[in-house]
């Protein structure tokens, strides 16, 4: 398990033209086992987003212990890459394909004044929020629905259908938390899902818009893409 600041990289998987986290992970799993290691990571995030727990596999014909690949990895990675733990996994597992949940956390600086040594970890936004009435509007997402209203590409090509458990939203001094656990997530979806309780907010949609804007299934009608380096792909479930 890792956790990562996103900010640095464009987003989670590998890339040819630019950096990203898996570029990183799988350069020091290499030097560490002496071996070209591939690994599969168990969601693509976008640039900018970070992970406060994320699940990868990969396979190794090196004996080394797992506490030594987690004090191995650490000594080797930068400051805002850290493998949490590891363990040894069956022969059938895979980070992506095994995960049964995930958890996003989109967290909102809400005061007046910016903080500046939170610039790239919370999204500032300096008017109120009412809590309540965004929490009251975030049930409608729970439950089985086609979500193509919320996902922010054109060319999605997989089934739309995802099962949301839970809209959490929570608010704790000048911090405001959306917390969100579906059996999985379309391209930006959380981002759109947000942003669209912020239009709730401001008044430029209804509160009970929401189930409209999912029969639609017209992104056009949901609320602006919301900036990246306030998500955190939080927990990842695994039966």
């Amino acid at each position: 398990m890792a956790a990562y600041r996103g900010t640095a990289y464009h987003g989670f998987q590998r890339q040819e033209n630019a950096v990203g986290v898996q570029n990183i992970i799988e350069e020091k799993l290499e030097y560490l086992t002496n071996a070209p290691v591939k690994i599969n990571g168990c969601s693509r995030t976008d640039t900018g987003v970070h992970a406060n727990e994320y699940c990868f596999s990969f396979e190794t014909e090196h004996n080394i212990p797992c506490g030594n690949i987690v004090r191995g990895m650490n000594s080797l990675l930068p400051d805002d890459i850290s493998i949490l733990s590891c363990e040894e996994a069956a022969a059938d597992f895979h980070a992506r394909y095994s995960c049964t949940a995930k958890e996003y956390l989109y967290l909102i600086l809400n005061r007046a004044s910016k903080d500046p040594f939170m610039a790239d970890l919370a999204l500032h936004y300096p008017y109120a929020l009412d809590t309540d009435l965004l929490e009251r509007a975030a049930q409608d997402y729970v439950g089985t629905h086609d979500f193509t209203s919320f996902c922010g590409t054109a060319n999605q090509k997989d089934d739309s259908v995802r099962t949301i458990e839970y809209f959490k939203i929570q608010k704790s001094e000048n911090f405001v938390k959306f917390i969100v656990k579906g059996n999985g997530f379309l391209y930006n979806m959380v981002r759109i899902m947000v942003g669209t309780l912020i239009f709730i907010n401001e008044g430029k949609l209804a509160p009970d818009s929401i189930p409209a804007i999912l029969a639609a299934k017209n992104r056009d009608l949901a609320g602006k893409t919301i900036q990246a380096h306030g998500l955190y792909l939080n927990r990842v479930f695994y039966d």
